[in-house]
């Protein structure tokens, strides 16, 4: 792996730590099996809860049967939809986008089921294994419906009165049908992304309590977003927030399924609250493969129109997106992300996009990793290839003769994305394309799969270009505190998912602050320790929760400055410094210097502090912007083919990104790698299948194939720092989704490639069964 040359975005130039491969911090617990995950925590007196669910697709209830399950010794109780009607159904989070109330889903089935897996009722039992046996005794009667399982055919009716097209989005600037008229070619394609989703190695749990003595709900397990999940259940619940604390844990990863609140994290809260007693939910992978959200499964059709050489004058684009059974927390994000990213780098003078939102008898979808822009980038880079090869053009050409160039920046799109306005803060596409070429040899590349093409091999090489979006704000806080023994503390409210958030902030607190990043200890995912807090996800923590950090630590160095100043040192402020740890003076190198544990304890309670202001050295700092950030970046991939068997082997991956600041480099890079696996699993091995009644076919890990380390090929990455964003003082863009937006976009154009036919993949994932029946297709029709 390689690190390209850095710029300096921040005005402040000391970085000891930033952009340092430093180890991380959260690691111990890990590595040494004393990670506190939530299924590993347990209170005594604590109930089990096991949840029922429906095995209808599509259903009226007619009746639900508890009688044996109430009749069970070990049973504590036993809830269906009538037990908790006084709850309304799941919120949204806050969004400009309204009319899909009518889609939201109750925590319990009401006269109606709509998927396979919703919870019809939930059983409690001091026994976890006598919990479950209690679910298998509720049996549910009910008058099965016409089940619709594509989002791509006309809409049926949801409830009564209520079509299941529960939205249709619509996002456009400039004159698309002039375009479309003056076009020397209009190209079109029509491509699909099949349903998959984030499978987490940790299942979800809660486990939830009154701490009487405090008069607070306790719940563990929450992680992502703590701070907006307490206060949505709060407020389903009937409870002030100020009397819920959640706290995050150990995770086995977010992936952004981690982000949304479920039935069951809601009914646990309550059920802690009714029986007075602590009341605990671990899903086994069954229920996770069948509840747990799922994702990604679009329909685009895409329109380019392109002037004579080749450039564009016009998008013109559809979606039709299955959003499942209901619509949960994150509303329309995926779609309205899809739609608002899918013209990516490239200069578009014209873009009209309509998205239909269309409600099936699925699990419910939202979220994850890279919502929406997987779909997309694939979308659009298809429309790429379809137009190189109608062009006689090269694939890098026509991107080439197309992206956003250098002096364009900041370039705005007169549209929005999450109620946020597009403006691409910062960029250099062409040259990032330039230093892939020569980072993955292109020439020699292409040499090499010529020579083993001669030889009969079928082999490829593909590329995906993408703009990814990070930073989303729009305000985050921080609290830096020094003790007297010189060790920092930093509050946040990001969350821990196994980015290394700890680390990172950590790097950036010691650098603004002047100490060693292992003397920062980083506390996150506590609603009790911090009042606000928008946790991590959307690529977001290292912008905003660093902003947040490095201005609170900024702000504890100017109190320990000017107090040291003041009555410590008799020196001017500006003679100052915090190196190390210790206050120095500027002109006297060498001479000993005060600890900044000592500022802190002379900074305790006493006359003279509170006349200087709050006693303590801590400080709040908060950071604002008004706009995210935009880090782009383009993946090569290189594979084979055996047309035997229809499988396809990825042989290398090459992902070159542009950053603007690498806190930590090494953390980066995981995340790429990370994010390339979950994208192979998108493009060639996960899908969620149904039967025509509705039936998950893929509940268990024999069906729902996942890519394993056989499967992984090596990954090159190549970091460059060439734009940094000029939303934030250190240029930071973020990374979190950097490694899985282009994946799919380059394994179809690679695929193409090794088997010789233009645009011959519409359909993700690729796999051996569609591929091999492609190229029996295409033999026929060659004959």
């Amino acid at each position: 792996m390689k690190h390209g040359e850095r710029h300096n975005g921040d005005a402040n130039p000391r970085r000891r730590f930033v952009g340092q491969r430093v180890t991380r911090l959260e690691d111990p617990p890990l590595v040494t099996g004393r990670g506190t995950y939530v299924g590993n925590l347990n209170f005594p007196h604590q109930l089990h809860m096991r949840v029922v669910r429906s095995t209808y697709a599509n259903a009226i209830i007619r009746s639900i049967d508890t009688s044996a399950a109430l009749a069970h010794p070990g049973c504590r109780g036993v809830w269906t939809g009538a037990d908790v009607a006084d709850i309304p159904p799941i919120t949204f989070r806050p969004t400009s986008i309204q009319g899909l109330e009518p889609y939201r889903q109750f925590i319990l089935a009401r006269e109606r089921v709509r998927y396979v897996g919703e919870p019809i009722a939930v059983v409690f039992a001091d026994d976890p294994y006598v919990a479950e046996d209690l679910a298998d005794l509720v049996t549910m009667d009910g008058e099965q419906l016409p089940v619709i399982l594509s989002a791509d055919t006309p809409p049926g009716e949801f409830a009564t009165g209520l079509s299941t097209e529960a939205l249709v989005l619509r996002k456009n600037f400039g004159d698309i049908e002039a375009a479309l008229r003056g076009a020397f070619k209009v190209v079109e394609v029509d491509v699909q992304v099949g349903r998959h989703s984030g499978v987490p190695m940790e299942n979800r749990g809660a486990l939830a309590r009154i701490d009487h003595s405090r008069d607070v709900l306790e719940c563990y397990g929450q992680g992502k977003r703590p701070h907006a999940h307490r206060d949505a259940v709060a407020t389903l619940i009937g409870r002030s927030p100020a009397s819920m604390h959640f706290y995050e844990g150990h995770i086995g990863g977010g992936f952004g399924v981690r982000g949304e609140i479920y039935p069951e994290d809601v009914l646990v809260c309550l059920a802690a609250q009714r029986f007075d007693r602590p009341v605990k939910w671990v899903e086994d992978r069954r229920e996770n493969l069948l509840a747990c959200n799922h994702s990604r499964e679009q329909r685009h059709v895409v329109r380019g129109a392109f002037d004579e050489q080749g450039r564009l004058l016009g998008i013109d684009a559809k979606l039709w997106h299955d959003q499942g059974a209901y619509v949960r927390t994150h509303g329309a994000r995926v779609p309205d992300m899809a739609m608002g990213t899918l013209i990516g780098a490239y200069h578009v003078p014209s873009y009209r996009t309509v998205g239909y939102v269309r409600m099936t008898n699925k699990t419910p979808a939202a979220t994850y990793r890279s919502p929406g822009r997987f779909e997309s980038t694939y979308a659009c880079e298809r429309l790429m290839d379809a137009a190189a090869e109608q062009f006689g053009l090269s694939r890098i050409e026509i991107r080439r003769r197309n992206l956003i160039p250098k002096a364009a920046y900041p370039y705005a799109r007169a549209m929005e994305i999450l109620d946020h306005p597009v403006e691409l803060d910062s960029g250099d596409f062409a040259g990032l394309l330039d230093k892939t070429l020569v980072d993955i040899r292109w020439d020699e590349l292409q040499a090499q799969v010529a020579a083993r093409r001669a030889k009969g091999e079928l082999v490829g090489v593909g590329m995906g270009f993408f703009m990814e979006k990070g930073g989303l704000g729009p305000v985050d806080g921080a609290k830096v505190t020094v003790d007297t023994r010189g060790k920092v503390q930093v509050i946040t409210g990001a969350s821990s998912i196994g980015q290394g958030v700890e680390t990172v902030m950590a790097q950036i607190a010691a650098d603004a602050l002047g100490v060693e990043y292992r003397d920062v200890k980083v506390i996150h995912g506590r609603t009790d320790v911090l009042e606000y807090g928008i946790g991590s996800h959307a690529s977001r923590a290292t912008v905003m929760t660093g902003g947040a950090t490095r201005m609170a630590a900024l702000n504890v160095r100017r109190k320990a400055l000017e107090f040291a100043s003041r009555h410590l040192v008799e020196a001017p402020v500006e003679m100052l410094d915090i190196v190390e740890g210790q206050v120095v003076r500027v002109d006297r190198p060498g001479e000993p210097g005060i600890p900044i544990g000592k500022v802190a304890a002379a900074l305790a309670p006493s006359p003279a502090t509170v006349e200087f202001g709050n006693p303590g050295l801590t400080a709040e700092g908060w950071f604002e912007t008004a706009g995210m950030t935009h880090p782009y970046g383009i993946h090569t991939a290189v594979v084979t083919v055996d047309p035997d068997t229809g499988a396809t082997k990825v042989e290398r991956f090459h992902v070159a990104y542009d950053i603007g600041c690498a806190i930590n480099p090494m953390l980066v890079e995981g995340q790429i790698v990370g994010g390339v696996a979950q994208g192979l699993g998108g493009a060639l091995f996960e899908e969620f299948v149904y039967d025509e009644r509705g039936e998950p076919l893929s509940v268990t890990f024999a069906d729902y194939l996942m890519p394993t380390a056989n499967e992984m090929p090596p990954v090159d990455v190549l970091l460059t720092e060439d734009a940094p964003s000029p939303n934030n003082a250190l240029g930071m863009k973020g990374a979190g989704e950097a490694g899985i937006t282009g994946v799919g976009a380059a394994i179809a154009a690679a695929i193409d490639d090794a088997i010789g036919i233009p645009n011959a993949i519409t359909r993700l994932p690729v796999t051996p069964q569609r591929l091999k029946a492609l190229l029996k297709q295409h033999a026929a029709a060659s004959k």
